[in-house]
């Protein structure tokens, strides 16, 4: 971690040396001499550069499968970064964009969200025009700062499907701003930055995501053309997100080895401040199985809203769920007759409800959610290593093995 944040500065400060030489200069005439010199390029490059050392933080694996996946996972960020902070960075022309989707991970992304995010300001007033349909959850959330700049990503506004109004056929307007307005009202602040939207399906398949569109309120019929400045920010902001959020995430996977292969409760406030939901309990963890081993997983269900378990690869990915098992919820788990969930992780599926699969894969991270529970819950999920060859014994009790 230290090494990449040395890096980081020494770039940061090559950029203050830069606008020390040339005082005396406007702000303009000063990002213009970085785009026509290619200071401001080279330092994006110099920053990608740099979050490369995410990938031999600490006890991360150093085997090809999994260096590969890491050097994937810099791309992906960087691609979705530049599409964001460059393409999309404009707070006066926001539009939504997905930057976490089937392609592009991160964070413990949740394989059962629908994820949307625009770029604003608190310097702006917005209005969200949408229509609900039938997904199980649907929230707004507005944050301040960035995933690469020191307070990380701090919570400010929420709105959410439990407390909105909506008309008789589904429609709704949300109104962000800093006063409290209209029926639906989103807060911003000014060092707000970033809207991110949540749609949360309990079952993909009967499911309809909402109908969103964002406009800023007394926008001008078009934005105004690109400018030095502009693409010199957007290129430090993608650089830093991507610089951020790789370090960041690869600390957590280390730290997440100290309690492999249990489900121990995350920090709220460490995952709040890296864009976490307030209103869910996250479990972060470290697996690591032998090819003979599975991953037992028993816990009772407290009275909540909805909740969630999924596997990931060590960088914190969701596994490719558009082929696999990898996430189980509260629609799709087996409850069994006493009243408790079963899960099981394993490298391959030998006829187990409740089984989620390995993808290929012999360690990585975790993550289990409540969602607005009722009251409180456990510290730690049950979870042990078992050798595969065991667990039918285990679950013939309950009745647990069906065929497949």
């Amino acid at each position: 971690m230290k090494k990449i944040l040395t890096a980081i500065l020494s770039i940061v400060g090559g950029w203050k040396k830069l606008i020390r030489k040339l005082k005396g200069k406007s702000e303009d005439d000063v990002y213009a001499e970085r785009i026509v010199s290619g200071r401001s390029w080279e330092e994006f490059c110099d920053t990608i550069k740099a979050a490369g050392n995410s990938l031999y933080i600490g006890n991360t694996p150093k085997d090809p499968f999994n260096q590969a996946e890491g050097v994937r996972y810099l791309s992906r960020l960087t691609r979705v970064a530049l599409n964001a902070f460059v393409e999309n960075n404009d707070p006066k022309f926001p539009s939504f964009q997905r930057m976490v989707n089937e392609t592009v991970k991160m964070g413990a992304d949740n394989p059962d969200n629908y994820y949307l995010n625009a770029q604003i300001s608190g310097d702006y007033e917005y209005r969200i025009s949408g229509k609900r349909n039938d997904i199980h959850f649907l929230g707004f959330f507005t944050k301040n700062g960035n995933y690469g700049t020191t307070g990380g990503l701090a919570p400010c506004g929420v709105l959410d499907s439990n407390n909105m109004t909506l008309n008789e056929d589904g429609t709704f307007e949300v109104i962000l701003s800093k006063e409290k307005r209209g029926q639906n009202w989103l807060k911003i602040e000014d060092g707000t930055s970033l809207l991110m939207v949540r749609q949360t399906f309990l079952d993909k398949m009967k499911e309809t995501p909402a109908e969103l569109e964002i406009e800023r309120i007394g926008s001008e019929p078009y934005p105004e053309n690109v400018s030095p400045k502009s693409i010199d920010e957007g290129l430090n902001t993608a650089g830093m997100f991507v610089a951020g959020a790789t370090a960041l995430f690869s600390k957590w996977a280390n730290d997440f080895q100290k309690h492999s292969n249990r489900l121990v409760m995350f920090d709220p406030e460490v995952s709040n401040a890296a864009g976490g939901e307030e209103n869910i309990i996250y479990y972060h963890s470290h697996w690591k199985l032998a090819d003979d081993e599975v991953l037992y997983i028993e816990t009772e269900i407290p009275e909540c809203q909805s909740w969630n378990f999924q596997v990931n690869n060590y960088w914190m990915e969701s596994l490719d769920y558009r082929y696999h098992d990898v996430c189980i919820n509260k629609a799709s788990a087996n409850v069994d007759p006493d009243g408790k969930v079963r899960v099981i992780v394993a490298h391959k599926n030998a006829g187990w409800q409740n089984c989620l699969v390995t993808a290929g894969h012999n360690e990585g991270t975790m993550c289990w959610r409540w969602n607005r529970p009722a009251g409180d819950v456990m510290n730690e999920i049950s979870a042990k290593v078992l050798k595969a060859a065991e667990v039918d014994d285990l679950l013939s009790s309950v009745k647990h093995k069906v065929s497949v």
